[in-house]
């Protein structure tokens, strides 16, 4: 079996002439003849070169990889129970799912309250992050949730005041800090600042936390679809040019004057934008962890993607000798910014394995009576079994998921239909439940109530957000319901099974067929 698809995908818009015949093991069309236009990314590559790298059309789309790994999610069954409850009385007229809480806290000092056991993972420098944000940050806010802000915002901005290599100032990072800021209820949630190479060394984190009131930061080694730096796309030359001014890594060079030729005449119409590769070493990450805290940090996470199992084990004991307030762990292969097509598919560790060997290393640490900062698993992760079953992958370690494609797309959907209702071209589709959004939103109502006067200046990119959320709390809690579990901290890997041998192996979960033996010995032979 081929687990994943080659020279053709709609994220690279390129495909097959001979579509219903292609060579497994290249992609090629089983016979490829003189002539074709080149609609296959060989084709596109000979006229287009490195542009076919990378998902497109760059700024609008988020984008995650199609290869079907052999174990994921899918290979778990949730396993419910009619007996007994957990965190509340058994009680029919009592353990009823609305009663399940999904509330929980994170940090050193569970300081983090959080309706939903959700972190939105890092929205950086993109344009379909940017464009986005107001809906993302005031959905995020009012739902509760953590809301991360991803690399590069400083130095991407135009606007962006730098005095002897550092951020002042900087208008679109203040934006997206108080966007959140506006729409937050009764301190649940928080807004956290990531920091990469560039940012590092133009004093991001210092700034927010100094300038902006910011609380949480957030150190990263890479992320699930990549292990290189961050990229955008820029049709500025100018903007190029400042960006390289900046430390950036920009192809081609825009101070070459044969580019700016080609560039001016049309023989491409987007430079590159790279971030630096970090570099791990213990020394180093100790020390700047100490350096925010000095700066004013109260709470400092870690990212790290899905690089292989030497730099999992890397990041679980720094957290751990740090004592950091939370450990996010990516697995591979999606991300909401520029990262390389064959890069998100056939590079590092899918979620499953990945987190089965986080499990284990954080096990075996436990054992040893050394510190656990709370863990969040992410990687794929959009609808309420998957929220279970990851959270019962890595029981009692992993406190919440993270999330990222699945709410930006609730956003995008909430702010395109906003943009609809105001332009009076409300699609059929979305025009059966009614022509205002008080109508065509569900969970409308129920923010108005609670938002009062306020409501009207509720962008509708957080309806859409606060919508898919409210989903989401509710499927998880008939799940937990149906487990008997009322609370999250009663999850446990026991709640699960593997469908498979492969799952079984990696995850050291039983398969469905050996859980319970004993108890069920137990009461046929009473």
């Amino acid at each position: 079996m081929a687990y994943t698809k080659l020279n053709r995908s709609a994220a690279t818009l390129s495909k097959n002439r001979t579509e219903g015949s292609i060579s497994p093991f290249s992609g090629m069309c089983v016979t490829c003849v003189d002539g074709c236009i080149g609609m296959c990314e060989i084709g596109k590559s000979a006229y287009r070169g490195h542009e076919v790298l990378y998902p497109q059309p760059f700024g609008i789309i988020t984008a995650a990889s199609e290869k079907e790994y052999p174990v994921d999610l899918s290979d778990f069954t949730i396993l419910g129970t009619a007996a007994g409850a957990h965190g509340c009385e058994a009680d029919p007229d009592k353990a009823t799912f609305p009663k399940v809480t999904i509330e929980t806290a994170v940090g050193h000092d569970k300081g983090i309250k959080l309706k939903f056991p959700f972190v939105i993972s890092g929205m950086g420098s993109t344009n379909v992050a940017k464009q986005n944000w107001e809906g993302l940050a005031a959905g995020a806010a009012v739902s509760g949730v953590i809301l991360t802000v991803g690399e590069n915002v400083c130095g991407m901005d135009g606007e962006t005041e730098i005095k002897n290599g550092r951020v002042v100032r900087s208008p679109d990072m203040e934006n997206r800090v108080s966007f959140f800021k506006k729409w937050q209820e009764d301190g649940y949630g928080t807004v956290a600042v990531q920091a990469n190479v560039e940012d590092t060394r133009l004093g991001v984190q210092e700034y927010v936390i100094e300038k902006l009131g910011v609380e949480a930061v957030e150190l990263k080694w890479g992320q699930g679809a990549k292990d290189i730096g961050g990229e955008v796309k820029i049709k500025s030359l100018v903007k190029a040019q400042e960006l390289k001014k900046r430390g950036y890594i920009v192809l081609p060079d825009p101070h070459d004057p044969d580019i700016i030729k080609a560039f001016e005449k049309g023989s491409f119409k987007e430079f590159e934008r790279h971030s630096r590769l970090g570099m791990v070493e213990e020394e180093s990450f100790m020390q700047r962890v100490e350096e925010l805290r000095k700066a004013g940090a109260k709470y400092v996470f870690l990212k790290t993607g899905a690089y292989r199992p030497v730099d999992l084990a890397r990041a679980v004991k720094y957290a751990s000798k740090a004592k950091l307030d939370l450990l996010t762990v990516d697995g591979a292969g999606g991300g909401t910014g520029m990262s390389p097509w064959r890069m998100m598919n056939e590079w590092g560790i899918p979620s499953v394995e990945l987190w089965s060997l986080l499990y284990q290393f954080l096990k075996k640490l436990d054992e040893k009576g050394e510190h656990i900062p709370d863990i969040a698993a992410a990687g794929g992760i959009t609808f309420e079994d998957q929220i279970y079953k990851a959270l019962s992958l890595g029981a009692p370690y992993f406190k919440i998921v993270g999330m990222a494609r699945g709410p930006m797309a609730a956003t995008m959907v909430g702010k395109t239909i906003g943009k609809r209702i105001a332009e009076d071209q409300i699609p059929v589709y979305v025009e059966r439940f009614g022509n205002s959004a008080e109508e065509i939103f569900v969970t409308a109502p129920e923010l108005k109530k609670k938002l009062g006067e306020r409501f009207k200046d509720f962008p509708t990119g957080g309806m859409g957000l606060y919508g898919y959320f409210e989903r989401l709390a509710q499927g998880l809690r008939q799940f937990m319901a149906g487990n008997r579990k009322f609370d999250l901290s009663y999850i446990t890997r026991d709640d699960i099974a593997a469908l498979t041998d492969d799952a079984a192996r990696i995850s050291s979960i039983p398969l469905v067929n050996d859980i319970d033996k004993g108890e069920a010995e137990a009461i046929l032979n009473s």
